[in-house]
């Protein structure tokens, strides 16, 4: 065995060693490590648009003075405020939930240990109401105002302009003027009521009733044949209570159930047993209506007792007086049987039946009526399509139709060149559910577009684009539904 000698220098780094681990049961202090501090607050949700009574919920992430990050809460002390200090336009809870209670813009607080974050939210009014005409689309929100979008070249947007508009752009509503309470498009114009008169007082029983955009056959009403680009007030009556635009006339009922008609009538479509065209609103006879629809060149209306009613244009059985060719200047008398709602399209007319079953008649050269028997001659009476007693909604557009039932499903049927179907696929001779959710209000349909409103109050649109009716900011046509933020 070698022998070994031990260097006074190896005890240096070995008491260093001992000392280190505190041998020799000496005392010895451990430094404390510093705790991390709060420095700044994020807020993300998921959209800071919110229509008025719908609700977001809002995520904060604390970012720390050691770089981490931590997801903030009720355990952390996390506290949520309105900067306002109130709740008139948006509501915020302790779990960062939000609601939307009025229209305007809102900075939401949320502060822990000293440091606040913020987030500013824009609360909107939810869509109430939609009509889509010709090429254009015009929707009303919950806040009385009007927005509309598509061709413009004789101010049917009513946005003082002649600029075509691919998203929405608020009708000019003037100053000092009430709300509107809803409107129908034509072909290229469109005729609206707002709530009382003119002057802010408030009629119980009806509105004023108000058109622009193009004027030729004197569709306005207002005396002239002069295109307006902004809404033009059409008389002194504060009573109108339902409007309907059709391609160049219009029908009109006032609170008493009287109807009032004007604008192009060479096929009879005014229904004041004439040919001659009406520059304002002519009386139409006595009778009380429930309801009245304008469209190309006929028209459809049920009388106070649901007992349907045409007159007007007839080359394609669309009077459903089982002939065709003659037109019809007066209101006649359709069968006995009774109905809720009629819808008028370009050349075919359709119906819901008290008993909530649809029925359709006139043109079918793309399948628009539904009967499922192919294209060919027009239909001359009203013929029940499916046997199906659901039907809620009815919209006769120019060569397609679409419909909701009682169960919140949205159908179509008639031409989908144009994807105006919605359902991506081709022409459909008798109604297909167009996707699988059942949470759609209503329908409206223009020449080669559809618009639908679901229950949450969201707006969706499809098929031609090229005009920008679509309002979701492009110009190119969408088979599928898509949506037009609020």
């Amino acid at each position: 065995m070698k022998n070994f000698k031990f260097s006074s220098l190896w005890l240096v780094p070995l008491f260093a060693i001992l000392a280190a681990c505190g041998g020799g049961g000496g005392s010895s202090s451990t430094a404390t490590p510093a705790t991390a501090t709060l420095k700044s607050i994020a807020i993300t949700i998921p959209s800071s648009t919110i229509p008025i009574g719908s609700s977001q919920t809002m995520t904060a992430t604390g970012t720390y003075s050691d770089g981490s990050t931590k997801a903030l809460g009720s355990a952390t002390n996390l506290v949520w405020t309105t900067k306002s200090g109130g709740t008139t336009v948006a509501q915020v809870f302790s779990s960062g939930k939000v609601t939307g209670i009025g229209v305007g813009t809102e900075t939401i607080n949320a502060a822990q240990e000293g440091i606040t974050g913020t987030i500013t939210l824009t609360i909107t009014a939810p869509w109430t109401m939609v009509s889509a005409g010709g090429f254009q689309t015009i929707a009303r929100k919950a806040d009385g105002n009007l927005y509309a979008w598509g061709q413009n070249n004789w101010g049917q947007l009513g946005d003082s302009s002649t600029t075509p508009r691919n998203a929405p752009v608020q009708v000019n509503a003037g100053a000092g003027t009430t709300a509107w309470k809803m409107v129908s498009v034509g072909d290229q114009f469109a005729v609206g009521i707002r709530a009382g008169s003119s002057t802010g007082t408030t009629a119980s029983t009806g509105g004023t009733l108000w058109a622009w955009g193009y004027n030729q056959n004197g569709q306005l009403g207002d005396g002239t044949q002069t295109n307006r680009s902004v809404p033009v007030l059409i008389g002194k009556d504060t009573d109108w209570v339902y409007v309907s635009a059709g391609k160049s006339h219009v029908l009109a009922i006032k609170a008493s159930g009287i109807m009032y008609a004007w604008g192009r009538n060479s096929e009879g479509q005014l229904g004041d047993g004439t040919t001659v065209g009406k520059l304002v609103p002519t009386k139409i006879g006595a009778a009380l209506w429930l309801t009245v629809s304008a469209g190309g060149t006929h028209s459809l209306g049920l009388q106070k007792d649901g007992s349907l009613y045409t007159w007007g244009g007839n080359s394609d059985g669309q009077l459903g007086n089982a002939s065709t060719g003659s037109n019809v200047s007066a209101p006649v008398k359709i069968g006995s049987a009774t109905y809720t709602a009629v819808s008028a399209g370009a050349l075919h007319s359709m119906a819901i039946g008290a008993n909530g079953t649809l029925w359709g008649w006139g043109s079918n050269s793309y399948g628009q009526v539904g009967n499922n028997a192919g294209t060919g001659s027009g239909i001359t009476a009203p013929t029940q399509i499916t046997q199906d007693s659901n039907w809620a909604v009815i919209a006769a557009g120019a060569i397609h139709t679409m419909g909701v039932r009682t169960d919140g499903t949205l159908w179509g049927w008639g031409s989908n060149a144009e994807g105006q179907l919605g359902d991506g696929n081709g022409d459909a001779l008798a109604p297909v559910q167009i996707g699988n959710l059942s949470n759609w209000v209503t329908v409206s349909v223009g020449t080669g577009h559809s618009f639908g409103l679901k229950a949450d109050n969201t707006l969706w649109g499809w098929g031609r684009n090229q005009e920008g009716q679509l309002g979701n900011g492009k110009n190119t046509l969408s088979t599928t539904p898509v949506n037009v933020p609020n």
